[in-house]
């Protein structure tokens, strides 16, 4: 089992990119294995790690078909919708939250911020 190289900060050669540098090229891995590292020292927690992939390599990204367009808007429409009173908050709800802050703290929510009288009921 071969390790990999790895390289100081700013310091891998030309030739390599990370997946988001790819991305911006217009590029993806295509099925390539991790080809190098980059690590960055920092204080705490031992060293932060970026995967490098040959540019030479990869390939060209997919193009967005018209289907996988539609699946996607769909799938972030559900996510700004909420679970408990069914309303679209205009942005994504917190994972951490699972419903809108209305209706996760209803009592520091402003006068009429979900009140709506076919969806809730008086306590």
């Amino acid at each position: 089992m071969a390790t990999l190289p790895v390289y100081r900060w700013r310091l891998a050669p030309d030739g390599y990119a990370t997946y988001r540098q790819l991305r911006a090229l217009g590029l993806r891995p295509g099925g390539q294995g991790i080809a190098a590292q980059v690590e960055r020292p920092r204080r705490r927690r031992g060293p932060l790690v970026a995967y490098l992939y040959r540019i030479d390599r990869a390939k060209p990204v997919r193009p967005m078909t018209p289907a996988k367009r539609a699946a996607l808007a769909k799938a972030n429409a559900a996510r700004r919708v909420c679970p408990a009173c069914r309303r679209d908050a205009g942005y994504v709800i917190p994972p951490s939250l699972g419903m809108c802050p209305a209706c996760a703290f209803p009592d520091n929510a402003p006068e009429g911020a979900s009140w709506n009288s076919s969806l809730h009921t008086a306590p």
